[in-house]
């Protein structure tokens, strides 16, 4: 399997810990082994780890400091910490008492946030993995990356169809139903692949509900386990200034893989053209947008703009950047429109129409860029 050179960079101070949050298959266990190759690592997916540590979370402080002071002079790796809650009050202790620190690695933290489980306190850095972005992956097949997602092992296998169907069933089944995170476990299923159908639209809980057969309280809820279990991603809308014209009250949301979305929905993009490419085009620029906001430390919002007749703008950058996203290979005049309406009404630092066009050019201000120009551009930190 190829190694990819990850954006991902940890670097902590000396007794500085951190916990490293993504979905699974992302390669956050890899990525440690490699930054941190001398390192005590204790991985809680190990069935015999898993219980002895739930049983008697002490045994952590007692055989850690059972080792030579060397070994704990670097971070100790607790992978898939979720999985043991009461093992946080451990590690508190051994920060606060021992000077060690920690890399405490995971896929959700919500079991952690709903077992009350002991959060350190400020005293550990937030670093997330994702999916692969443009920039790791190098000469970047755009057809390849959307039909499969960038998941590493997803995007280098052949037979990845298989694999992607396996991982959303695998993912639902051990990270949201064998943790508890639901109660009504075919509600939530049907919930899943009707999510699949609205992924990029404006959010209709009630349209959701009566398609799954429960509440939308409780679908609005579901979103927040996908959210929380970084299956997923809320986009809110942009409302700079009030106005009775633009929305500002209905979220979207996208799901953190294109390939995972296109399982769920039963999509195949056979060729760079048509509505289906054109959502999974957009969705894949949001990957590359979303992940680019977390690994440069910027952590700006990612927002929509929509005007209630229907003009929209896909993605606004920390209120100064506005982006377009279009599947097509020639940006006409009628493009253009949503994008100056919001240029004329905000006046952002940049506006950009991302596309399939060839060569850089600009129409009334606005900045047509072909889409491998602008991925550039972003991780060379020249778009935000």
């Amino acid at each position: 399997m190829n190694n990819f050179d990850r954006i991902l960079d940890i670097k902590l101070p000396r007794k500085q810990s951190a916990f490293l949050w993504g979905a699974r298959k992302t390669g956050k266990s890899t990525y440690l082994k490699e930054r941190f190759p001398e390192s005590v690592r204790i991985d809680f997916l190990d069935t015999r780890e898993f219980l002895e540590f739930s049983k008697r979370p002490y045994v952590l402080r007692e055989r850690l400091l059972a080792l030579p002071k060397a070994d704990l002079a670097r971070p100790v790796i607790l992978d898939e910490v979720q999985k043991v809650p009461q093992i946080l009050d451990e590690v508190h202790g051994l920060i606060e008492n021992q000077g060690l620190s920690f890399v405490l690695c995971g896929s959700s933290a919500r079991k952690l946030k709903a077992n009350h489980a002991n959060l350190l306190g400020g005293r550990a850095w937030r670093y997330e993995m994702f999916p692969l972005v443009s920039k790791e992956i190098g000469n970047i097949d755009l057809g390849k990356a959307l039909n499969r997602g960038t998941i590493p092992a997803h995007y280098l296998q052949d037979e990845y169809q298989k694999s992607l169907s396996a991982y959303v069933n695998d993912y639902l089944k051990e990270e949201v139903f064998a943790e508890g995170l639901v109660r009504n476990i075919p509600a939530f299923s049907r919930f899943f692949e009707a999510a699949g159908y609205s992924h990029g639209e404006l959010l209709n809980y009630a349209n959701i509900a009566r398609d799954c057969g429960v509440d939308a309280k409780t679908v609005k809820q579901y979103y927040e386990i996908l959210a929380d279990t970084l299956l997923g991603t809320f986009v809110l809308p942009f409302h700079k200034r009030q106005s009775r014209q633009v929305l500002t009250q209905t979220s979207k949301f996208y799901l953190f893989d294109v390939g995972i979305a296109g399982v769920v929905i039963k999509r195949t993009i056979p060729d760079l053209k048509g509505e289906a490419f054109g959502k999974a085009f957009e969705h894949f620029i949001f990957t590359e947008l979303n992940a680019h906001r977390s690994y440069s430390g910027s952590n700006h919002d990612i927002c929509y703009w929509r005007t209630k007749t229907g003009l929209e703008v896909d993605f606004v950058l920390g209120g100064k950047v506005a982006v377009e996203v279009k599947g097509s290979d020639r940006v006409d005049a009628s493009d253009l429109k949503p994008m100056k309406a919001f240029v004329e009404e905000y006046r952002p630092a940049k506006a950009i129409i991302v596309c399939r066009e060839t060569v850089r050019r600009v129409s009334g201000g606005i900045a047509i860029i072909p889409w491998k120009d602008f991925l550039k551009d972003l991780w060379a930190g020249k778009i935000i």
